[in-house]
């Protein structure tokens, strides 16, 4: 890995704080731009409970689930997630950085994980990625030969941590609703 992919990897959560900062400085929220984004929002948190509840990081190579439709379901969920942001702020100037942030940092983060897990997993993983997408997902569940005992787990969604992304949403559109009524 190059250093200046590592600097993207490593201070991907870290430039994120400063960034929050900045989006909700432009962000001019209504009622109804903090309704339809938290819905939005919420189904992105739903596409990244799934793929949690799949995800058996630095044990196995998931292919079941979501993992069957896109390679990276949780990153899929984050973007869902940040558009829902994006529109809850409702400015296009906060929408423009969450978006520039996203495909810089997430496109360098996938690539480096692919890396890993060809590394890791060889001739697996290349059977995988030619069968399942990078990012957008197929309709339908790659045909693939995994093992057909992994499904969805509570303890999984649990043991990867997912409810911090609830609680970040949450105090996101708390955040909203704050601005929103001191620009009354």
């Amino acid at each position: 890995m190059n250093s200046s992919n590592s600097f993207f990897v490593r201070w991907r959560v870290r430039l994120g704080y400063p960034l929050a900062v900045a989006v909700l400085w432009f962000a001019r929220p209504m009622p109804r731009s903090i309704l339809i984004g938290s819905i939005v929002g919420f189904f992105g948190l739903m596409v990244r409970a799934y793929a949690a509840g799949y995800l058996h990081k630095q044990e196995v190579l998931t292919m079941t689930g979501p993992y069957a439709h896109t390679r990276n379901p949780l990153y899929l969920g984050s973007s869902i997630l940040a558009l829902g942001a994006g529109i809850a702020m409702w400015s296009w100037i906060s929408g423009s950085i969450l978006v520039l942030y996203f495909a810089l940092f997430y496109s360098i983060v996938m690539r480096r994980e692919e890396k890993e897990l060809l590394a890791r997993h060889g001739v697996k993983f290349e059977k995988y990625a030619s069968a399942v997408p990078l990012f957008f997902p197929r309709i339908t569940a790659a045909n693939l030969p995994v093992d057909t005992s992994a499904s969805f787990s509570i303890e999984q969604y649990r043991k990867n941590h997912e409810w911090q992304a609830a609680v970040g949403l949450l105090l996101l559109l708390g955040a909203l609703l704050v601005i929103w009524r001191l620009r009354l």
